[in-house]
């Protein structure tokens, strides 16, 4: 069996915080770290379980928390206790991205995993968007109008992962190694 290193489990503990947390603050719509925690835990966690489990429990917590709370009067039966299911589909979507993607880490697979983790959850989440909507006409000119309305969020998911997986990906590698991921070859 995989043993999670202490330090690796102390992050886990961290990052599930830090993205529950900045749900729950006022915030940039989409500007958060949750596809940073994503492609984190694909990265460092060693069971893939695990890694799995850290996104969707992060975003689970802060889904009870904000619709129980905050959304109550508009949330009702198992939306209460779960959000939007494309969105938690395009966690898992991106944690095996980051399998696939962050064998090595360095600059620029940090960067490159970033950009494709936000262009996935933007397909996913607009898509489910789209999916049974009232809003988008249900043919292909509804699909592309969706995406369309969708873009300036995904400029602020793309920023939101971009800055957050610097800032986990080199606080780790210093607090492990005392290098940071572009000294990285």
């Amino acid at each position: 069996m995989h043993k999670i290193q202490k330090q690796t489990a102390w992050w886990i503990f961290v990052l599930v915080g830090i993205g529950v947390l900045s749900r729950l603050i006022p915030h940039m719509y989409n500007f958060t770290p949750l596809g940073a925690i994503a492609l984190f835990s694909a990265a460092y966690v060693g069971r893939k379980s695990l890694s799995l489990l850290v996104p969707i429990i992060t975003l689970w917590i802060s889904d009870i928390l904000l619709n129980n709370f905050l959304y109550s009067e508009y949330v009702s039966g198992w939306g209460r206790w779960f959000g939007f299911g494309w969105s938690y589909l395009g966690f898992i979507l991106i944690v095996g991205l980051g399998w696939l993607a962050l064998k090595k880490i360095n600059l620029w697979t940090v960067l490159g995993s970033s950009v494709a983790a936000s262009v996935v959850f933007f397909l996913v989440s607009n898509f489910g968007s789209w999916l049974g909507s009232t809003l988008y006409a249900q043919n292909t000119s509804g699909l592309l109008l969706c995406y369309a309305a969708g873009i300036p969020f995904f400029w602020k998911t793309l920023a939101g992962t971009v800055f957050f997986s610097l800032v986990f990906f080199n606080s780790y590698e210093w607090s492990s190694s005392r290098k940071l991921i572009w000294e990285k070859a």
